[in-house]
């Protein structure tokens, strides 16, 4: 018997999902950062962990282990040797595969199948797979790219927060909430600013949407901006050639509703998760489309 096993190794976590032939799940893992970045080394120790533990669950023997083809989506693995180094590494599998975790979550949104997904979280990109070709849209990193992006609303928001300390725009609900982080500081703001982070920025995005919901004019303009970038992006998906689009990551359930009707009616729900679509990615068959 063949066995699959999926991994989702990301920047906050790694998870791994494991079936037999007939698609049914027979273990699971879990373990910490796995994002590239953490050294080859490091790397291989979590993913190793995390499939262990999926393993272990599952009661394999080192001879059913032998027989596993893995699919691993890993978080920065387009950095320079990243790929290469991993293609070195020995898990014990019949066969291991790797792509970037955004192509999984493609593969998965779409069942192995081409589609697109549009994530909109910290960052933004959009990952297409048309005629079994895959490739990106955006995605290169903030603030040159990411629009429409937690990381992009927490920016504007800093940038009018810091106008109305100045006196150069009215003070709304909005910044003065942004403001009273650092004591309504400008000195304070601009320190924390030379070392915030995307996901330091991204963490005012909750902030700006429930400020935009409740009607804060310079909240709404930020939103609606957000919006029609994600608009574009997602008419630029389908003029790539895409059939099939899905909305995916943390921000996209608050700024769905953001954007306009016939927008919305082009887009479908994901038809799997990640790990489904790094099961995808190893081998196993592809499941049914549906509409």
């Amino acid at each position: 018997m063949t066995y699959y096993l999926g991994i989702d190794a990301g920047g906050s976590n790694c998870r791994a999902r494991l079936i037999n032939a007939d698609g049914a799940i027979i273990g699971e893992g879990r373990s910490g950062a796995a994002n590239a970045r953490v050294g080859i080394e490091a790397l291989y120790e979590t993913l190793r962990d995390t499939a262990d533990q999926a393993i272990a669950q599952a009661g394999l023997t080192p001879d059913q282990r032998s027989r596993i083809k893995a699919g691993m989506g890993i978080a920065g693995i387009t950095r320079p040797g990243v790929r290469q180094a991993l293609e070195g590494l020995d898990f014990g599998f019949a066969s291991t595969a790797y792509a970037t975790d955004a192509l999984i979550a493609n593969l998965g949104a779409h069942g192995g199948h081409d589609g697109a997904i549009l994530i909109i979280g910290t960052g933004s990109a959009a990952q297409v797979r048309v005629d079994g070709r895959d490739f990106t849209i955006g995605g290169y990193g903030f603030p040159i790219s990411d629009e429409g992006s937690g990381a992009a609303l927490g920016l504007s928001a800093m940038r009018h927060a810091l106008r109305a300390l100045d006196g150069r725009t009215q003070q709304t609900p909005l910044s003065t909430a942004v403001t009273a982080r650092f004591n309504h500081d400008t000195a304070r703001a601009v320190a924390w600013m030379d070392q915030a982070t995307p996901r330091d920025y991204g963490s005012f995005a909750p902030l700006v949407m429930d400020y935009a919901e409740a009607n804060d004019a310079i909240a709404r303009s930020i939103v609606e901006d957000a919006a029609a970038h994600i608009e574009r992006f997602i008419e630029t998906i389908f003029e790539r050639g895409a059939a099939r689009c899905a909305l995916v990551g943390g921000l996209a359930p608050r700024m769905a509703p953001w954007l306009r009707a016939r927008t919305v009616q082009h887009l479908c729900e994901p038809l799997g998760d990640a790990l489904e679509g790094a099961l995808s990615l190893a081998g196993r068959p592809k499941a049914v489309m549906s509409a």
